[in-house]
């Protein structure tokens, strides 16, 4: 096969894992805002990882439905996308290493304004579509999805790619139940046609929606002349967005960057601010007091403890650390610890360290997680593949408190359910947080606000355990009580303890 084929067979991929990506946004969520209409989800942040053949992980995608605002005098949806291929299709088709910021047409579903960045070759290239000033009146790859998702799983339209329109057909046929990363979903299979895939050398072009309300689109697969591709779900985290009062600012004729040798790299700055899109500051020190039975048996502290640069990554250390235990209890004793080096902006996990000296012991293990690969090394030479996305237990502890955890309506359906990978012991396990409405809970002998979280984990060992968190009703989502098995862990205390 000839390598201009081949690239143009490795960019329809990256086409492909797009659709998938970004139909979750139109096809999961009804609403953005209360009181409209539009299919995108603000906040939601999703990712899919993708399969060749018996070849596992070749490629992930990963999409954040930022915010709602205006650009120019238009109303418009932000999101931002990464996708990157790896080892095997980089190195026998295509190096694919993109990142984008999509401002769409809340209504139609058209794209307004594209910044597209390779991050390939060595410096980036950035190119820019605007269609503010001459609306495109054809679909492409990617807002063909949300003309399939609204015309009732059969229809004809037309796409434009490069300088050529392409008739498209699409029908829903059969059903099918598909196991991803991020569970089991009962789906309805889509099949697409058109001649712009065949003059690309594809065909069987499928796409699953979830039967559900929720629609949402868990796998799409199509073949080549190599081999079959799959695009799959592994994991749907729904971010509170931030709130910004000033509106997005209109896009201005964009000057193509033109990148220079920085003679004096900037130094890196210990322990600068978190981003204000997470729930919690560094420095804050959270006290709980751990009883089992109405027995006190510890107390431990969780810690945005520092941010500084390890291994020449910007980090940022948390900790859970057991201040007191006020008499031998043989499950944990003081100073017993877990720490974690997480992304300080995304809270993706880099390392993660569990010391105990008591019962717990049987925990103790150094992890290391792979962000590039998605591979995660435990137990000395161990390793296992992961999805992308997937957290430590600790990592998750925080990054829960910036999900969107909004309850469903329907208690008999219960599509705001939050899946999200999380490493335990020896692989990863699909946690499933279900939220529930708001109540009063007694916490230091005062009624406190809080939601109700119940984790299943896949794990049979950890769901005897009936895993819980409630977290309060303010901006912070404090984990106000965890409840494991027989122990209970209530929180006492809350300050900011500057890094030193």
């Amino acid at each position: 096969m000839k390598r201009s084929h081949l690239n143009r067979l490795a960019a329809l991929l990256l086409h492909l894992v797009l659709i998938v990506v970004y139909t979750v946004v139109v096809c999961q969520g009804q609403t953005a805002t209360p009181g409209s209409d539009t299919p995108f989800k603000v906040g939601e942040r999703l990712t899919y990882t993708v399969s060749f053949e018996r070849f596992t992980n070749v490629a992930y995608a990963e999409l954040h439905t930022v915010s709602r605002g205006k650009i120019g005098d238009v109303d418009a949806i932000e999101l931002r996308s990464k996708v990157k291929t790896l080892e095997f299709v980089s190195a026998a088709f295509y190096l694919v290493d993109e990142s984008r910021t999509i401002f769409a047409s809340p209504d139609s579903g058209l794209p307004l304004y594209v910044s597209r960045t390779l991050n390939i070759g060595g410096l980036p290239k950035e190119s820019i579509q605007n269609y503010l000033a001459a609306p495109t009146t054809n679909f492409d790859l990617v807002t063909m999805i949300y003309k399939i998702r609204h015309s009732n799983g059969s229809g004809t339209l037309s796409i434009q790619e490069g300088e050529k329109n392409y008739a498209l057909t699409f029908q829903t046929t059969v059903n099918e139940r598909v196991k991803t990363d991020a569970g089991e979903y009962d789906t309805s299979v889509v099949t697409i046609q058109s001649d712009y895939l065949t003059e690309s050398g594809l065909k069987d072009l499928k796409l699953n929606l979830s039967s559900d309300e929720a629609k949402l689109p868990v796998s799409i697969r199509f073949k080549t002349a190599k081999g079959e591709f799959r695009a799959k779900l592994s994991s749907v985290q729904n971010l509170e967005p931030q709130v910004d009062p000033t509106p997005t600012p209109s896009p201005v004729q964009t000057p193509k960057p033109t990148p220079a040798p920085t003679p004096t790299p900037r130094s890196y700055v210990d322990n600068q601010p978190l981003g204000t899109d997470l729930s919690f500051e560094l420095g804050e020190t959270l006290e709980y007091k751990l009883s089992s039975g109405g027995q006190p048996v510890a107390t431990f502290v969780l810690q945005a403890k520092e941010r500084k640069q390890v291994q020449g990554d910007d980090s940022l250390l948390l900790t859970a650390t057991v201040t007191e235990a006020p008499s031998p209890n043989g499950l944990v004793s003081v100073n017993d610890s877990i720490k974690a080096l997480v992304n300080p902006e995304s809270l993706g996990p880099r390392r993660l360290d569990i010391s105990f000296t008591g019962t717990l012991s049987s925990l103790n293990q150094t992890v290391t997680f792979d962000e590039k690969t998605s591979l995660i090394s435990f137990k000395g030479t161990n390793q296992v593949e992961a999805p992308v996305g997937t957290h430590s237990i600790l990592s998750l502890a925080y990054a829960i408190r910036s999900f969107n955890l909004k309850p469903s309506k329907d208690t008999t359906n219960p599509i705001n359910d939050t899946r999200v990978a999380v490493f335990w012991d020896t692989k990863p396990y699909i946690f499933t947080l279900r939220p529930s409405s708001a109540e009063l809970i007694t916490l230091q002998g005062e009624k406190v606000s809080a939601q109700l979280i119940t984790i299943n984990t896949g794990n049979p060992q950890l769901d005897d355990l009936k895993l819980k968190v409630w977290l309060s009703n303010d901006a912070r989502r404090l984990p106000l009580r965890f409840s494991v098995g027989t122990f209970q862990a209530d929180l006492v205390s809350d300050k900011i303890i500057s890094p030193k």
